[in-house]
């Protein structure tokens, strides 16, 4: 049985008082591709930080491609990859060239035809000589993975790695990711806010959220764990929880800003019962949801995943602010 690329056990990062990973655990099986999905803040780059040996751990243990990262930091950075969230490549510098410099970084002999190999793979070759700066952001985004993979890691961390691309760009790299992991069977650790990417992408999911892991497995099985729909409702008169909660069918009434966002059994049999107790002149906003990783998030946190990201970023603002505050 082969043994997993990743183990995390208990693993605790403290900034002073503020805990910003808090006891989580997990394994990623050798080969998989497994997905940290939280808004935000929630503390998933502070467990790459960690995994990587980027950053010390406070408590817990943690094993990357075999090796234990507190004890044998060097050992782990020399069998994996990482794509960071922002893209870091140097734009005066050739494709061919930066391939070059990572090299002489990796300490990697040998390179040039692996170099090209990948150049190809990634469809860079009539571009190696072109410089960075000359290219768009899904061709920066494919030279930095063929970086990443050009000393045959074991494992690749990526870190949000379509953050900031438009859809099309984006559905590419997922189309890259996922040859990757099929063409090269290297383990694939990612995180993202995108609920999509997460449900595209990943066989195993570790929903993360302020530092906790709050539910895990893989898309299908978090999914099977809401029974029932969501639907977000937004009116033109103030509506309160007891009037909603009396309509037939509803489990659930939360609310988030100015709309409501209700839970039913079957969206289909209870949008009539909705339409008798609120007239549709008065219904301004109506969204139905399926069971999703969305719904999960929001049965589990009581949040959206994007209005808890904005909060996150409120939260980080707010803290900032008092540490310049104190000097």
């Amino acid at each position: 049985m082969p043994e997993d690329a990743i183990v995390a056990s208990g693993i605790t990062k403290a900034y002073g008082s503020m805990m910003a990973v808090d006891h989580v655990s997990f394994r990623v099986p050798d080969g998989g591709i497994f997905g940290l999905l939280g808004p935000n803040g929630a503390g998933k780059t502070t467990i790459i930080k960690v995994l990587t040996g980027l950053s010390d751990l406070t408590d817990g243990e943690a094993r990357v491609a075999g090796f234990d990262v507190r004890r044998y930091p060097m050992e782990v950075k020399q069998r994996i990859g990482w794509v960071a969230a922002e893209v870091i490549l140097d734009d005066d510098f050739s494709g061919w060239e930066n391939l070059w410099l990572q090299a002489k970084l990796q300490r990697v002999a040998d390179w040039q035809d692996r170099a090209a190999r990948l150049l190809e793979y990634f469809t860079l070759s009539a571009f190696k000589d072109h410089k960075v700066s000359t290219y768009s952001t899904g061709m920066r985004k494919k030279l930095e993975i063929a970086l990443a993979l050009l000393h045959e890691p074991e494992v690749i961390f990526m870190d949000e790695p379509t953050i900031g691309l438009d859809p099309g760009t984006r559905r590419m790299l997922w189309e890259l990711i996922t040859g990757i992991n099929r063409e090269y069977g290297i383990t694939i650790f990612l995180t993202s806010h995108y609920i999509e990417e997460a449900d595209a992408l990943c066989n195993r999911i570790a929903i993360l959220d302020q530092g906790k892991v709050v539910a895990m497995g893989t898309p299908n099985e978090l999914k099977a764990r809401v029974h029932g729909d969501y639907i977000e409702l937004g009116t033109a008169e103030t509506v309160d929880e007891t009037r909603l909660l009396a309509i037939p069918g509803v489990h659930e009434a939360r609310a988030q800003g100015p709309t409501w966002i209700l839970k039913v059994d079957r969206s289909e049999e209870f949008l009539p019962h909705l339409f008798e107790h609120i007239h549709p002149d008065l219904i301004r906003k109506i969204n139905v949801a399926k069971p999703s990783l969305e719904s999960v998030f929001l049965q589990l946190t009581g949040k959206r995943i994007d209005q808890a990201s904005n909060e996150a970023h409120d939260y980080r603002k707010f803290y900032a602010n008092v540490r310049r505050a104190r000097g």
